[in-house]
């Protein structure tokens, strides 16, 4: 089958990487100049799937809301609000329900097991090699922050995923490069989490699926869809991108191609926020909001090469919900849910938080002078399980709303995908992800 893809960030790449292995035509079409430019440009790299859970939990509603006023709050309200906002909040409020939340839990951490299986398969097979390192380490500032976990702990070993609860000494056995001098109450350690480069494997894995025949096709902007025997999609050329606007991007050379529009057998969306626009027409409604997150990635001292200087892996400050990652030789802290606001405006409270973190647990072991500062935009579902698989309209395949766990779901939901496109019996149960959700 001919099939296009739309969008080349991790979803879209991965997509079209098991597309083309079962033998398909690929054609992915971006606006950008090369992979992963967007989302997944620089996120925190967390593969944790005991921790991949819903944003609409019961008591969230509570937690936003006494958390808007503070210095470093994890979620914000910020002007100006997105058209849609009120309704996107209302359902969230509605999925914040114990019942729906487990079931949204239960998918996630399905397809998220899952997803993390494939992306060590593909690693393995494909001799990948992109910064990455084993195990996760959740820090308990206070007592308090500690009963708050007891519930997440039952639900782990309900889960079966690994984890121990250990106190401060343990804690920095693991990751010998905490500051001594912060309070530490406990810490949950999950060897089976890890962290990885997303952005180095989105790469990696472009150039494994050219060489299977797969076409990448950047600059070029996706005007719209059309469905049935012969779905069409309707294309145009952007003016190559300012460097300034990607810090550190790779920029490719193209050739400036016409307006197109082109006949496929299959087209399948994975263009996050941008579905929203081309899926209207089709009397498809993806009421998905941004959730802007935030990241610094930043040279470690001396290279990283004492060991005792950053973390080890990756660690999740439970208290602000910022996660550190070490990256090779750089460490990287992500964090933050903002609703609202402009994607090129840096909101410095939201900065701060992430410096704040950092230096509270490994005082100056980052070149703060030569950190890159980035923010994007997560496509976030009110309920949270992303939409895989036919849309219901003839043609038109999707693989949308991954929110904050794009990379987390990315390996396993292409492969979901490319066995529904195929008619082939997936490995897992597609139940709860089937776009009637959109309806």
């Amino acid at each position: 089958m001919r099939v296009a893809v739309v969008g080349a960030g991790i979803v879209g790449v991965t997509t079209a990487y098991e597309l083309v292995s079962d033998g398909h035509e690929v054609t992915v079409f971006d606006r950008r100049a090369s992979v992963a430019a967007e989302t997944s440009f620089a996120n925190a790299g967390v593969v944790a799937p005991g921790y991949v859970t819903p944003w609409a939990a019961p008591g969230m509603p509570g937690k936003v809301l006494r958390q808007l006023f503070s210095e470093h709050a994890a979620a914000r309200l910020v002007r100006p609000y997105p058209p849609g906002l009120l309704r996107w909040l209302w359902r969230w409020w509605r999925a914040c329900d114990v019942r729906r939340y487990q079931t949204h839990r239960a998918r996630l951490i399905r397809l998220a097991r899952y997803s993390q299986q494939r992306l060590h398969t593909l690693t393995s097979q494909l001799n990948l090699e992109y910064e990455q390192a084993p195990g996760m380490t959740v820090l308990l500032r206070s007592d308090r922050e500690l009963k708050l976990a007891r519930p997440g702990l039952a639900v782990l070993t309900e889960l079966g995923v690994r984890h121990q609860l250990i106190d401060a000494a343990q804690a920095r056995v693991h990751e010998p490069g905490l500051n001594p001098d912060m309070p530490l109450h406990a810490a949950i350690h999950l060897p089976d989490e890890e962290v990885g480069n997303c952005r180095q494997f989105a790469h990696l894995l472009r150039q494994e699926a050219a060489q299977r025949g797969a076409m990448f096709r950047f600059h070029r902007l996706v005007q719209g869809l059309t469905g049935g025997t012969a779905p069409t999609l309707r294309h145009r050329p952007l003016a190559h991108l300012d460097p300034s606007q990607l810090p550190g991007a790779e920029h490719e050379t193209t050739q400036p191609e016409p307006e197109g529009s082109e006949e496929f057998d299959a087209i399948v969306v994975c263009a996050a926020l941008d579905s929203r626009t081309l899926l209207a027409p089709l009397k498809l409604k993806v009421r998905m909001a941004p959730v802007h997150g935030y990241s610094v990635t930043a040279p470690l001292r001396h290279n990283g090469e004492d060991a005792g200087l950053g973390p080890r892996s990756t660690l999740m400050d439970e208290r602000y919900k910022v996660a550190i990652s070490r990256l090779g030789k750089r460490v990287r802290v992500a964090g933050s849910a903002e609703l609202g606001g402009n994607l090129n405006e840096i909101d410095d409270a939201a900065e701060a938080t992430l410096y704040k973190v950092l230096d509270d647990w490994f005082p100056g072991c980052a070149l703060q002078a030569k950190a890159q500062v980035w923010k994007g935009a997560r496509p976030m579902l009110p309920d949270g399980p992303p939409v895989i698989g036919a849309s219901g309209v003839p043609g038109v395949w999707l693989n949308i709303g991954h929110g904050s766990s794009g990379w987390a779901l990315a390996c396993g939901s292409a492969r979901l995908l490319a066995d529904q496109l195929s008619g082939r019996e997936p490995s897992i149960d597609p139940e709860g992800f089937g776009a009637e959700r959109l309806r």
